[in-house]
């Protein structure tokens, strides 16, 4: 919420407090003058006389300009000083890493002044900065956790492989789980980068126009292996002739993303259905499967950076892809959305616009 501020030159309130400031000084030195003068005319009048008037006068004024300073000082005191002194300590204390520092607004008599322009924008500057950091602090210990697995089983199956009299049957065994955990960790890599170019919007949509049913079909077909592996169901219901205008390479990372999950978590003879279709503007994606679903408590958290609802799952992935999901999906301008059941499976809709606005 912005802060309206009065910036006039003009204001009425200080026109009168001036006014009356002048006023009363005016009428102060022609008193103390017309006083001293009176005083002066008793006796012999002479230029004499209208000096020693003149002097007192001038004395006066400067009596009064001395208490004028005096009380515009206390004000700037009050005022100016006293806000900025608070902007400065909070300031000191943002760049000394506590981003719990925050300033109490200021209330000036015309209402909503300069000062509480910038203290307000300060907070709101101090609470982002506090977000991002602890932001920044849960993805460097996630990180750190999820580089550290993979690392161990490389380095315990490497010590494990230097054993001269181990069987061949067991090197093979070792040297495959050290390939799956290098695997894991490229991906980790990868999907890092990826984020942190979409966060930071340093790759930027290259639209064109194509069929989303054959790219869907492209994307299910690279799964093949895995499916077939674990004996699922296959159903893929597209429409034809649904063409979108977007980036080919983002999207891929979404339907590779929900169908890679959809096989990770349906158990063996499960069933997977991807669907097309259109709705007036939009192309409606779903991804369903009958795995084994989300709670009410995990489904809000689903689309953050390395949260894992299902811990029986956690070697599978690293937390990352639905974040990249969601990530893509708001740059393209879509909406994307997840109803589930746990033991039933879930089903993923994405809506994205036939043609950008």
């Amino acid at each position: 919420m912005s802060v309206r501020v009065s910036r006039s030159l003009f204001s009425l309130r200080r026109y009168l407090l001036f006014f009356a400031l002048v006023s009363f000084l005016v009428t102060c030195c022609f008193l103390l003058f017309f006083r001293e003068l009176q005083a002066s005319l008793g006796e012999e009048w002479g230029a004499e006389a209208l000096r020693h008037a003149a002097k007192i006068t001038f004395a006066n004024v400067l009596f009064l300009s001395f208490l004028c300073a005096l009380i515009d000082g206390i004000r700037r005191k009050v005022t100016v000083e006293r806000p900025v002194r608070r902007i400065l300590e909070a300031t000191q204390r943002l760049t000394r890493g506590d981003f719990s520092a925050r300033i109490q607004p200021f209330h000036g008599l015309d209402g909503m002044n300069e000062f509480d322009a910038i203290i307000n924008d300060f907070n709101k500057m101090a609470t982002e900065i506090s977000g991002i950091e602890t932001l920044r602090t849960d993805f460097i210990a996630n990180v750190s956790h999820e580089l550290k697995t993979p690392l161990a089983v490389i380095q315990n199956y490497a010590v494990m492989l230097q054993d001269p009299g181990l069987p061949a049957a067991q090197r093979a065994e070792y040297a495959g789980a050290i390939t799956a955990a290098t695997r894991r960790l490229s991906e980790l890599i990868t999907n890092i980068l990826r984020l942190n170019k979409l966060e930071n919007q340093q790759i930027y949509p290259q639209p064109e126009r194509f069929e989303l049913n054959e790219q869907l079909r492209e994307c299910l077909l690279d799964f093949e292996a895995a499916w077939e592996r674990k004996g699922l169901q296959i159903e893929a219901s597209l429409d034809e002739a649904v063409a979108v205008t977007a980036d080919r390479e983002l999207l891929s990372l979404v339907w590779n993303n929900l169908i890679s999950n959809a096989v990770k978590f349906t158990g063996p003879g499960g069933y997977i259905r991807v669907g097309l279709e259109e709705e007036g503007v939009w192309a409606v994606v779903t991804v369903s499967d009958t795995g084994c679903g989300i709670s009410p408590e995990v489904g809000p958290h689903i689309f953050e950076k390395f949260y894992q609802g299902d811990s029986s799952h956690t070697a599978q992935g690293n937390g990352l892809g639905l974040a990249l999901v969601k990530r893509v999906v708001d740059i393209l301008g879509g909406e994307i959305g997840v109803e589930s059941q746990i033991g039933q499976g879930s089903v993923f809709t994405v809506r994205l616009r036939r043609r950008p606005e």
